[in-house]
């Protein structure tokens, strides 16, 4: 008898390998056109393998979006270690904050997230949290630094960094989906003259 053929098994794609699809689809084609479907197709996995790995929609939005921040993560780290003042990588910091301009694709999964966190189960949402606690808390550190090194006057803090981020917050949603009179640049000007309202030591 002729031995029946040998099955070819293919392994499934490293998972970061699926997040950079999935991101590189939303920055290609936007949130509408990334599809478990079509995921699959780019990643040579089928939509129901990429279920298996990831549950829901939902899920692999977070994961995707908890993968680019990783990235972003190191960027941040990297710049608030530089040498420089405090002010210097303040604005590094902000710059890296907002979106590079109108759909931005990791702004876009961001609010795409913040949509859907309020059906959100308790884990989605503590990890969403956590991706903000970490901005936060590099953002006090370095108002701190600021402080102690005179150049930034004395203020509260955590209560600053959450004032800035609100308003970084704000404009980026602008930037994103492309409100007229808040590109990239506009919003980057409107931020410095909120620090030198601010924080300035000479600030009122």
């Amino acid at each position: 008898m002729t031995p029946a053929p040998r099955r070819t098994h293919h392994a499934a794609p490293p998972r970061e390998d699926v997040l950079a699809a999935a991101m590189a689809t939303i920055a290609e084609r936007g949130l509408d056109g990334l599809t478990m479907a079509g995921l699959g197709r780019d990643v040579g996995m089928s939509s129901g393998h990429l279920l298996y790995y990831f549950r829901t929609k939902d899920e692999l939005l977070l994961r995707t979006l908890e993968w680019s921040e990783s990235r972003l993560g190191a960027e941040r780290r990297a710049l608030l270690d530089r040498p420089g003042s405090a002010r210097e990588r303040l604005e590094a910091y902000i710059g890296l904050y907002l979106p590079a301009g109108h759909r931005d694709p990791h702004w876009t999964l961001w609010l795409e997230v913040w949509g859907r966190s309020q059906n959100a189960d308790d884990d989605a949402r503590a990890r969403q949290a956590a991706i903000e606690g970490a901005w936060h808390r590099d953002l006090v550190a370095l108002l701190a630094e600021g402080i102690s090194r005179g150049e930034f006057r004395p203020v509260d803090a955590d209560r600053s960094a959450a004032r800035l981020r609100a308003l970084l917050d704000g404009f980026s949603i602008h930037v994103t989906v492309g409100i007229p009179g808040t590109g990239r640049e506009q919003v980057l000007a409107q931020a410095a003259e909120f620090l030198d309202e601010t924080l300035s030591p000479g600030a009122a």
